[in-house]
């Protein structure tokens, strides 16, 4: 496997998805960004601005799928 973090990122588009703790005035928020088989994502607190999580795609794809099917959510539009 490649390290994923070795990988140089360039000019990524950061979208934000924000849900959780909406009764204060920090709301829980992830950005995250895809690069070819790369998905970077961060937390948008201010403090945290610069760490950062890479998994490849095939992860992310894997854990979204089967968190859903953990809590019985169904996926189809």
């Amino acid at each position: 496997m490649t390290d994923l973090y070795a990988q140089p990122l360039t000019n990524l588009e950061f979208r934000k998805h924000c849900g959780g703790n909406l009764q204060s005035e920090h709301e829980s928020c992830v950005t995250y960004a895809r690069a070819d088989d790369i998905v970077v994502m961060q937390d948008s607190k201010p403090q945290d601005d610069g760490k950062e999580l890479r998994f490849t795609t095939q992860e992310v794809d894997d854990f979204v799928l089967g968190y859903a099917r953990e809590r019985g959510l169904n996926l189809s539009a």
